[in-house]
């Protein structure tokens, strides 16, 4: 195998595609990404994959000879890195198969690999339902929802985000047990085909928000109209756009009906300017963070405002006071601050409201304009006085 490429084009491959490699691999070559070079399409396509999350990208390269070799990931990543940007990289492969010279302006390195044919295939869904997807829709619904999964791989299922297909829409859901996100995007599916198909029974897939978080970011740097397609069949996942490709496993069991967990009615609301929110709960928040997050909303209808506070026990104390709409009878009610902020980061609206019952029961975020169809529901801190 004897390739040469550019540099800047290899370095930031190598970047997305060691977003996949295995910190603790299992096996020594999973700590390796896969280089192939193919001399009839003159491409060299580089391949990371840790058995559950796989990522693939290709670039324009000058192949002499075709082949294929594993790297070690950082080690290549951290000298390509390195190079310069003035010089084309010759990667040639010596007839062991296993030695790579690596070649540009600045000098010249060589590294031990392992055989090609020792790297895991990445999986491969050629049966089962496709979708055509809209990438701003896709990216939207992750956005909105990636933030609320737990970090707690006990809790499995919930380590993911839920997409629920029906006719053109796509509903992501995304629970810690604490805090719920749900979005529903209108017109996330093109193709209308494949549309009728969802359109009788609807479809519905977990996702790790590990896999979904490289899916994100490759779809925000995606500069093409043309849709992404989405492959699903026998607990793997593909999303397919141009020469890139993200591969993931599934997560098995029935995702939490979430719908019930929200409140039909509240009796208690805040309207408040969005911004205005944020900015306040940001500034109580730094002696929110000293002691255990929590801040405190106090509601005077009378006055037409809400009064935001944090207690921070032997550190200090701080209140500030937003002018609202307020419904309802006066109440107290405690939350994560920090679970507040990332609802009203995902919001899109200029003005919310908070609904709520009683200090206890959940809460939830909504904007006041119909169209975004965001919902955020809060589990309240119980208060001790």
């Amino acid at each position: 195998m004897k390739v040469v490429c550019s540099q800047s084009e290899l370095n930031s491959a190598l970047q997305l595609v060691s977003r996949a490699v295995a910190t603790r691999p299992t096996h020594p070559v999973l700590a390796n990404v896969l280089l192939t070079a193919d001399a009839g399409s003159n491409r060299l396509s580089l391949t990371g994959f840790d058995l559950s999350l796989g990522i693939q990208t290709s670039l324009a390269a000058s192949v002499d000879t075709s082949g294929a070799i594993t790297l070690p990931a950082r080690l290549l990543g951290e000298i390509v890195s390195r190079l310069s940007s003035d010089s084309p990289v010759t990667l040639a492969v010596d007839d062991s198969g296993e030695q790579v010279q690596l070649t540009s302006l600045s000098g010249s390195y060589q590294m031990r690999g392992m055989s090609a044919d020792d790297y895991p295939d990445l999986p491969m869904v050629e049966s089962g339902m496709t979708l055509k997807l809209q990438p701003e829709r896709l990216v939207q619904a992750l956005k909105g929802t990636l933030f609320a999964s737990s970090a707690d791989e006990a809790k499995q299922l919930l380590t993911g985000v839920h997409l629920k297909f029906n006719q053109r829409a796509l509903e992501a859901a995304a629970t810690d047990g604490h805090r719920l996100a749900v979005l529903n995007v209108e017109d996330a599916l093109q193709d209308a085909a494949v549309t009728d198909a969802v359109d009788d029974e609807g479809f519905d897939v977990t996702l790790p928000s590990r896999s979904l978080r490289e899916v994100e970011r490759l779809m925000a740097s995606w500069r093409s109209d043309e849709p992404v397609s989405l492959f699903c069949d026998r607990g793997q996942v593909v999303f397919l756009a141009a020469d890139q490709m993200v591969t993931s496993r599934t997560l098995e069991g029935t995702y939490p009906n979430y719908g019930q967990l929200i409140p039909d009615g509240f009796t208690r609301t805040f309207g408040m300017d969005r911004r205005a929110l944020i900015a306040a709960l940001e500034r109580i928040a730094v002696l929110a963070d000293q002691h255990n997050n929590v801040v405190k909303f106090s509601s005077q209808p009378e006055d037409g405002v809400v009064q935001i506070s944090a207690d921070a026990q032997d550190v200090g104390s701080g209140s500030e006071s937003l002018p609202s709409n307020l419904e309802g009878d006066a109440m107290q009610i405690a939350f994560n601050v920090r679970y507040l902020l990332d609802g009203l980061k995902a919001m899109g609206s200029d003005r919310i409201v908070l609904h709520c019952n009683a200090p206890t029961t959940p809460a939830v975020l909504r904007s006041e304009e119909a169209s975004e169809a965001f919902t955020y529901l809060v589990m309240p801190v119980q208060i001790r006085s």
